[in-house]
């Protein structure tokens, strides 16, 4: 039997602080989808308007390379987000992200991201508070490395 979409959201760390009645919430604003292994999610350089977390199967972010090819930067799997500053930039995507395996994802749209903003600040201050727990622990790992190659 299929967990519901309420249990799944539960298990994936960017909704971690919410409660059973914000995961129910929130669910209403997911969009479930099922893709194809080696479909290509988010192109490099197009409009981010959109997130997703990752609820089966694995996708890979590849940076395309100026003089040509592409390099992996990471697997992402069960649990895992991708896109988050979408929701609150829109800036353009900074790599490609594929399916590597058939995978099931959450999307969730800046849009309506927006609207739980105005109609649910409480879910949104978590979800933020989250997302800038990511940044921050990315922005760690980038200034270790860095300071790594400089020795």
């Amino acid at each position: 039997m299929e967990q519901s979409l309420t249990l799944l959201i539960a298990e994936i760390p960017l909704f971690s602080d919410l409660d059973y009645e914000e995961t129910d919430t929130i669910q209403k604003m997911l969009d479930l989808r099922s893709i194809k292994g080696g479909s290509l999610i988010y192109a490099q350089g197009e409009h981010a308007d959109s997130m997703c977390c990752v609820i089966e199967g694995e996708l890979e972010v590849v940076k395309q390379l100026k003089e040509g090819g592409e390099r992996l930067l990471t697997t992402l799997s069960k649990g895992d987000s991708v896109g988050e500053m979408a929701l609150i930039d829109g800036l353009t995507r900074s790599a490609n992200i594929r399916a590597k395996t058939n995978a099931r994802i959450l999307i969730l749209k800046r849009d309506d991201f927006n609207k739980l903003i105005k109609l649910h600040p409480q879910i949104s201050i978590k979800i933020l508070k989250q997302i800038a727990r990511r940044l921050s622990m990315n922005l760690r790992k980038t200034s270790e490395a860095a300071s790594r190659a400089g020795k």
